[in-house]
Parts: C-alpha cells; structure tokens; sequence
C-alpha cells in the first residue's frame, strides 16, 4: 500500500481494513492479523498496527478477544453503517470537488446522468 503523506498512516491502514470489511473481502467474524502480521503486511511499525486495532475496536469495527486475536465485527448493521458512512464521504468530496471546479449541484446532478448514459451505450456495444 503507498500511503499519501497529507494523512496518517493509521487512518488510512483503518480505512483499507474498513474498504475490506464493508466489501466482504473479510467476512463477518472473521479473525484479522496479529499486530505483527498487520505491521509486515502494511510495512509499518507495530505500535502504529496496535494503534489501528485499537481505533477499529472504538468504532466496533472489530473485537478483540483476549489471548485468541481480533476479529471483525459480526454486526451486519454495523458494517452496513460503515459502509454508509464511507458512501457519505466520498460523496461529500465529490461534490466539494465539482463544487470547487464550479459546478452547481443540478450541473454535477446533469454531468453524472451524461456520464452514466454514455457507459451504458459504451457497455452496449
């Protein structure tokens, strides 16, 4: 993963493990990586992997259990807020982003509608 230096490196590790949670590339319950494991596989220190882990537990994306690891949350509402939440800002940027090149809404609104009949006469063909 390269990180983006404008962000700490745990915010963004969280929110890889988050993108991955709220996809289903990890499962409901499933145990995640040791904080080890987690340092090796992001190529960061292990205090900022315990850090991770920690953050996770304080929005209960995840659940530690004492001497057998963590795990991701087993709340399919939970994860579907996250998901949610995650929709909601990127959306936000989005339109921070349009609203900056100095598009009103109802010209990004009309925008979005072009672009997706033009990917649906593109997937047509």
């Amino acid at each position: 993963m390269e990180f983006k230096t404008e962000l700490p490196i745990y915010l963004q590790v969280m929110a890889s493990i988050k993108r991955d949670i709220v996809t289903g590339k990890l499962s409901p319950g499933e145990k995640l990586p040791s904080v080890r494991e987690l340092a090796v596989n992001y190529t960061i220190n292990p205090n900022t992997a315990s850090r991770v882990y920690k953050e996770l537990e304080n929005e209960d994306a995840c659940f530690t259990r004492r001497g057998m690891g963590t795990f991701v949350t087993d709340s399919i509402e939970r994860i579907r807020t996250m998901k949610e939440e995650m929709a909601e800002e990127l959306i936000g940027q989005f339109l921070e982003g349009m609203a900056q090149l100095g598009f009103a809404f109802e010209e990004t609104i009309r925008l979005m509608g072009s672009h997706k009949k033009g990917e649906q006469q593109h997937a047509g063909m």
